[in-house]
């Protein structure tokens, strides 16, 4: 890292669908009052159509574009100390993950497949499930893309057993530590 450059300064949750970064940013926005950036909501809101809409109408390219667009901006370092939830393909990218990594400390958050598929299973919000076989693809997918999260991850963190409320307070103790040591 260039030393003229503050450290990174956000709490950044990654990991699969379903997997709880929605729920654990909001939670930690309300321990921090850090602004939460749910990524997700932001592309919704500027395209002005859901992320299903975007998909079927533009293509899964298209909005992993917007992806990278939307890291970029939050990459300004003017910019206050934030939680920032992403979606759970952002790490498909080389760009995205590197850009992950400058803006602060990543987290993500792992489910097993059985967890992902009992949140996800019955939400039609998902377009990359819309499919005879959701378990199949879930599994499909997460073997893609467990090695990006692990490389782009600072502290992997296994949510089964673990409720909002402790999955924050155990994010929020490592970051401290991690903030720490690049001061």
């Amino acid at each position: 890292m260039n030393e003229s450059h503050p450290p990174p300064k956000n709490i950044v949750l990654i990991g699969f669908m379903g997997s709880g970064k929605s729920t654990v940013g909001r939670e930690l926005h309300h321990r921090l009052g850090y602004p939460l950036v749910d990524m997700d909501h932001v592309i919704e809101h500027r395209a002005g159509k859901a992320i299903t809409t975007i998909f079927a109408e533009e293509g899964e390219e298209k909005f992993r574009d917007m992806e990278t667009r939307l890291l970029e901006e939050l990459c300004d370092p003017a910019a206050p100390r934030r939680i920032i939830s992403t979606g759970g393909g952002v790490i498909g990218r080389e760009a995205n993950r590197d850009l992950l990594r400058h803006l602060g400390y990543v987290v993500w958050l792992h489910a097993p497949v059985d967890v992902i598929l009992e949140r996800t299973g019955k939400n039609r919000d998902r377009p990359l499930l819309h499919t005879d076989d959701p378990r199949a693809r879930i599994e499909a997918l997460m073997e893609v893309r467990t090695p990006l999260y692990e490389k782009t991850a600072h502290l992997r963190v296994d949510i089964l057993g673990l409720d909002c409320g402790e999955l924050a307070t155990g994010i929020l103790e490592s970051a401290r530590y991690f903030f720490t040591g690049h001061l």
